[in-house]
């Protein structure tokens, strides 16, 4: 063979690589909503099995504490009033958002797409309807998920929930951690909130005021057909069955549906 032509199938190669290296960039683009973190909070039936079965003490000590009546937070919505809404109420489009604290995916998709949820629901063209899981609570242990849920229906409570909320993920301890099932991290993060530190919002996160509304709202997940959280269900579809979703796109449905 000629340098000439083994020169040339050199060449083919590389001009195949970096077309194969495109293709792989591109592919990982379309992704940005949640396969581009590292884990997805999944709630599959073997995993039920074994945490009931390793989990059946912990469950009764848990259900002790958090015996007393199902107390909603103010201005909770929907069937069993547990969604927490935010933005305008005559929004055209509806975001549905099942999510859990101590997630990680739920955390990647509100840094991904917090920007531009803050815009929209600002604007009075999305409403949110947020729901709260603790699924980490069942797979890994503890009570982080419920706690953080609780002081989040109690920041509600206050008018605050949505300053709380990106608190509590811009400051989610590791997946394996229970940082959250201490009401003194709850209450110390609480102190980034303007005007949310109150002595009510301590007595309530202090209290479990709305923990047995927490587990009414797990148990409604748990009931509802959701593999994992984050579930993102945009005007009733889930856009996490569309690979090619960004935060433009998002936004690009959500004017289109104000304009119709």
């Amino acid at each position: 063979m000629s340098e000439k032509n083994r020169e040339g199938k050199r060449t083919a190669r590389e001009r195949l690589a970096e077309e194969r290296a495109k293709q792989k960039s591109a592919e990982k683009r379309r992704r940005v909503l949640i396969v581009g973190a590292s884990v997805v909070c999944v709630l599959g039936l073997a995993a039920v099995i074994g945490v009931v079965a390793a989990n059946a003490g912990k469950d009764k000590d848990k259900d002790k504490d958090s015996a007393g009546p199902v107390v909603a937070p103010s201005g909770a919505k929907g069937q069993d009033s547990l969604a927490i809404p935010v933005g305008k109420e005559g929004a055209r489009s509806t975001l549905v958002v099942w999510e859990d604290f101590r997630c990680p995916a739920c955390k990647a998709f509100e840094t991904a797409y917090r920007p531009t949820v803050h815009e929209l629901t600002g604007s009075g063209k999305l409403k949110v309807e947020y729901h709260l899981a603790t699924i980490i609570d069942g797979n890994m242990g503890g009570t982080g998920s419920r706690n953080a849920a609780n002081a989040a229906a109690c920041a509600q409570d206050a008018g605050k929930f949505p300053g709380y909320h990106d608190v509590l993920y811009e400051n989610q301890p590791d997946e394996t951690s229970d940082d959250y099932a201490e009401n003194e991290k709850l209450l110390d993060l609480a102190k980034k909130v303007d005007g949310l530190d109150t002595p009510a919002f301590r007595t309530c996160v202090e209290k479990g005021t709305h923990n047995s509304w927490v587990e009414k709202s797990a148990a409604a997940f748990r009931n509802g057909g959701f593999s994992g959280t984050p579930t993102v269900l945009l005007d009733g579809k889930n856009i996490y069955q569309d690979r090619t979703m960004t935060p433009a796109k998002l936004k690009q449905q959500v004017e289109a549906a104000n304009k119709g």
